[in-house]
């Protein structure tokens, strides 16, 4: 297994959605294996250097899109990225809008999240004798957010700065009914795989933001064709296109150390004594915990 190397320079992570299944521009390229004590992640990871920075770049479905959202291995995928020393990650998903005046190809970067998904067991690092209840009041990283924001309106993007992600299960899309509900309780896109990638992260001390690309109206919008998966092909590869230039943008932006608050959230999280941790589970966990434990 990866073991995280505290001296080596703390790393980006990039998680790649619908679409971007790959980083250009990456040079002293390597793909790395890793093996996880949850399992297998998505796919290898792309590690390389850009505008002077290391990037780990994962599809979050793997190459070729062949990874169900309820199949994700969100712990492996997450744990993979921490155990390479990656502290910041952008997580780039397509997502659905459920306001008329965010239309496909606008970008959304949100700031809370609703879980309306029944099949994630996957969403927490803890248990197995090591209790950790992390808060989540802010479930993205302010600071990152904010650079995000400067980046997309430096490309000339459209972009709203704030707002609720819907998470669901999937794979279909939402029933008519569904979506006018998700609208009456104001929530503002919808998507099927961000929310665990965001619990996971603040667990494992990494800032996380969102670059949620709009590829459709859900099926709210009973003018326009109800969305499905060829129909939005088109917006999936230009959303592609433009999280590109973002990423090339604000990567050198991003600080070189880690010192913000999610970058010690363990602090007010852990309940367990470290005198009670089994050492299994304290090995499994090293590269999250490691500043905790002392040998």
């Amino acid at each position: 297994m990866s073991q995280t190397d505290s001296s080596s320079p703390a790393a980006i992570g990039v998680i790649g959605g619908s679409g971007l299944y790959e980083l250009e521009g990456l040079t002293d390229v390597e793909e790395l294996t890793i093996e996880t004590p949850f399992g297998p992640p998505s796919d290898a990871i792309i590690s390389g250097t850009l505008n002077g920075r290391k990037v780990c770049f994962l599809p979050r479905h793997g190459k070729g899109h062949r990874i169900l959202p309820t199949e994700l291995n969100h712990r492996a995928n997450i744990w993979a990225l921490r155990s390479l020393n990656v502290r910041w990650i952008i997580a780039v998903t397509a997502v659905g809008s459920l306001r008329e005046e965010y239309p496909p190809r606008d970008i959304v970067l949100p700031d809370q999240f609703f879980d309306r998904t029944s099949q994630r067991a996957n969403n927490t690092f803890f248990g197995k004798g090591i209790v950790a209840h992390i808060s989540f009041a802010d479930p993205i990283s302010e600071s990152l957010r904010a650079l995000l924001k400067s980046a997309a309106t430096d490309c000339g993007k459209n972009v709203h700065d704030g707002g609720t992600y819907v998470c669901m299960d999937g794979p279909a899309f939402s029933t008519r009914a569904e979506s006018e509900t998700n609208r009456k309780l104001g929530f503002d896109v919808i998507g099927m795989t961000n929310l665990p990638e965001a619990k996971l992260a603040r667990e494992a001390e990494i800032a996380l933001a969102t670059l949620a690309m709009i590829t459709d109206y859900d099926c709210w919008k009973i003018e326009e064709e109800a969305v499905n998966a060829h129909a939005v092909i088109e917006h999936v590869q230009a959303n592609a296109a433009s999280a590109k230039a973002i990423l090339e943008k604000v990567i050198p932006q991003i600080p070189e150390h880690p010192t913000w608050p999610e970058h010690s959230s363990l602090d007010t999280a852990l309940f367990t004594p470290a005198e009670f941790w089994p050492q299994e589970t304290t090995e499994n966990l090293r590269p999250i915990l490691k500043r905790f434990i002392k040998s």
